[in-house]
This record gives structure tokens, sequence and C-alpha cells, in this order.
């Protein structure tokens, strides 16, 4: 099996502000500590490339689903 980083876009970020926009939320098929919360997108498909490991991108869910039962 193929490493796999997942990662989601922070939401509490602005545009144009010089933080860190995405959060790696679990990783897959391999051995990976990470030590910081936030992630600039050049530091985690640097990571990758290193890994060999793939960067799956995952969608925030809409503000309006915020705290629905299904």
């Amino acid at each position: 099996m193929a490493m796999k980083i997942y990662v989601r876009e922070r939401t509490k970020v602005g545009e144009g502000v010089r933080q860190p926009r995405y959060n790696v939320l679990a990783v897959a098929g391999g051995d990976l500590r990470v030590y910081a919360h936030h992630f600039r997108k050049t530091e985690l498909e640097q990571i990758a490339k290193d890994l060999s490991a793939e960067l799956v991108y995952l969608s925030s869910m809409p503000e309006a689903e915020h705290g629905t039962k299904k």
C-alpha cells in the first residue's frame, strides 16, 4: 500500500494572511510522526516527495452543515 497523507485547508486563515494554511489529518501506509500543527503547501509537497507519498486534499464541510446530525 502506498503511503497517503490526508490534509485539509484551515478555515480560520484569511486571504493574504502569511500563516500556514493546511492541517495534517491522517497518515496511512507508513510511519510518520508530525510535530507541527499547521503546514504550508510547499512543506507538505516536500514531505510527500521525500517519502514517496501521495497528498490527498480533503474538502472542508460547508458552514451550513456544521453541528447538524445526519
